[in-house]
């Protein structure tokens, strides 16, 4: 079940963003702030966050996620807020194309 101030957020980040190390700075990001989600590349190029945790703390990510590792050059994050589900024990890198959760 999830925590009672717990929300989600499932990001799309667009740019250059595949081959740059994304996936392993917001792996970075998400544990060091103590989320639960996962981060996947995605088959058009872009990368797929959903994180779920303390708003402050997916707020901060969503920051992150704007500005990317050295050598990421981010047009845009499309940027949802849901309730969160609980449904995860830790964060981690999914592969290419995971159809979610």
């Amino acid at each position: 079940m999830a925590d009672a101030d717990a929300v989600r957020l499932e990001a799309t980040v667009r740019g250059r963003v595949q081959g740059v190390g994304f996936r392993y700075f917001v792996l970075r990001e998400a544990m060091l702030a103590g989320l639960d989600g996962w981060v996947a590349n995605r088959h058009d190029g872009g990368v797929e966050c959903l994180a779920e945790g303390p708003p402050a703390d997916l707020t901060a990510l969503l920051e992150a996620l704007h500005e990317g590792p050295p050598g990421a050059i981010v047009d845009r994050v499309e940027a949802r807020w849901m309730p969160a589900t609980g449904g995860f024990e830790s964060f981690s890198i999914r592969s290419l194309g995971h159809r979610g959760d």
